[in-house]
């Protein structure tokens, strides 16, 4: 699958380069490895705006380890923060840092990182771009830009209704 790896990054544009070098020379998914790491969100699919960061999503089986590997791997790093929360009924765990220019949140739960709704997003993101072409892409852009976050910008070109997070994933 095109999004297991993020060497399709290294042939992006700027931003996917700059992500990628930002990623490789911090280890970022090197150390997150056993969490099964998969980037998600606008900067894969190239929709993304200046004030776009980078989600990483893992799976853990023990949230003490994971949260262990997170701080002694991270808490260096400048604006490191972690914390648990309950999304969905479901326990993660979320942690915030910054490497080169790039704001990174890493969020972690027991759900294998395919079936989680950010890896699922994004997939049905990437379909939908590549069908309706580079306008509907700019027009993305556009909504972002203006302060739309991606499920709703997507829902109000597709004039979807109802909860756009839950929209998206029905299509």
């Amino acid at each position: 699958m095109k999004f297991d790896s993020i060497s399709y990054l290294a042939a992006g544009n700027l931003r996917q380069k700059n992500a990628f070098a930002a990623l490789k020379e911090n280890l970022i998914l090197e150390i997150l490895q056993p969490y099964d790491p998969i980037l998600v969100g606008t900067v894969p699919i190239a929709i993304d705006i200046s004030s776009s960061d980078l989600d990483i999503i893992c799976c853990y089986h023990d949230k003490t380890n994971f949260k262990n590997l997170l701080l002694e791997s991270f808490a260096r790093f400048k604006g490191f923060k972690m914390e648990e929360k309950v999304i969905n009924n479901k326990e993660v765990v979320l942690a915030q840092l910054i490497a080169g220019e790039w704001e990174i949140e890493i969020f972690g739960q027991e759900l294998p990182t395919r079936e989680q709704a950010g890896y699922r997003h994004m997939l049905i993101e990437d379909k939908l771009l590549t069908e309706h072409g580079e306008s509907f892409r700019e027009e993305i852009i556009r909504l972002k830009k203006q302060g739309y976050k991606t499920e709703p910008a997507f829902a109000r070109l597709l004039k979807l209704t109802g909860d756009p997070y839950l929209e998206l994933l029905k299509l």
